[in-house]
């Protein structure tokens, strides 16, 4: 028997509870649409401390990590999510100018929205005293030790003094700037052609002999150069004349 053949105190109870089941989703819908967000900057900045001090670059320590989270378009509204997840998106990182990613896993509306960072990091790092022209060699006078922000720049902070000091500036070193990879490079020793001596190392034994020059000499790369027997042989460059030869 359908509703509309049964007697009018049954069809008064059908309205009333197409009513009820009516108002019950439009509260859910209005609750999904309406309720207040959760701080999702707060959740995003305690996430980035713990993500951040894990991504410090190797070998470094102690660097004073300062995060901040920007905000979402006010007039975006998100539905209610019983739980949310902080994440990073392809191709981002966490350092300098980035976005954090989070994403509704729990809830009436799947979500996914990301927020706009900034992860800085300070610490020690050697800094141009004074300008450097391109093309001379850096000497400890030329750079001040000083607190800087490592994430101010993508390239790596050149920390150690043996990867700077000795080496030509690839271009002009301004006063100011953080010494940083691709600023400087191996300096060059001899040209091709010039005599140099030849260290060869053994287990337990060191012998030298003069040689020539086949190719430029660069401190810490290959070289080629011809032994006096005539023999042609490389070696990694040490200083101005000095290329050794492992056994």
């Amino acid at each position: 028997m359908s509703c509309l053949s049964r007697p009018r105190s049954f069809l008064r109870r059908c309205a009333a509870v197409v009513c009820w089941v009516g108002a019950l989703c439009a509260a859910s819908v209005a609750y999904a649409q309406g309720a207040p967000a959760p701080n999702l900057q707060e959740m995003t900045q305690n996430w980035l401390r713990k993500a951040a001090a894990a991504v410090q670059p190797a070998g470094v320590t102690g660097l004073r990590m300062e995060v901040t989270v920007g905000s979402l378009d006010s007039r975006l509204k998100l539905a209610a999510c019983g739980n949310i997840e902080p994440y990073l998106p392809p191709g981002s990182k966490l350092w300098g100018r980035t976005r954090v990613g989070l994403r509704c896993v729990d809830g009436v509306s799947r979500w996914n929205v990301t927020l706009p960072v900034t992860v800085n990091a300070f610490g020690p790092a050697w800094v141009v005293k004074t300008h450097v022209p391109s093309g001379a060699v850096l000497t400890e006078g030329d750079v001040v030790e000083a607190e800087v922000n490592w994430a101010e720049d993508m390239n790596p902070v050149l920390r150690d003094r043996s990867l700077w000091v000795g080496q030509v500036a690839t271009r002009l070193l301004t006063t100011g700037q953080t010494l940083r990879q691709g600023m400087v490079k191996p300096a060059q020793v001899f040209q091709a052609g010039a005599q140099v001596r030849v260290v060869a190392q053994g287990a337990g034994f060191q012998i030298s002999s003069d040689a020539q020059a086949l190719s430029v000499g660069v401190v810490g790369e290959i070289a080629r150069v011809r032994m006096d027997n005539g023999r042609v042989t490389s070696g990694v460059v040490l200083d101005t004349r000095t290329v050794k030869i492992d056994l």
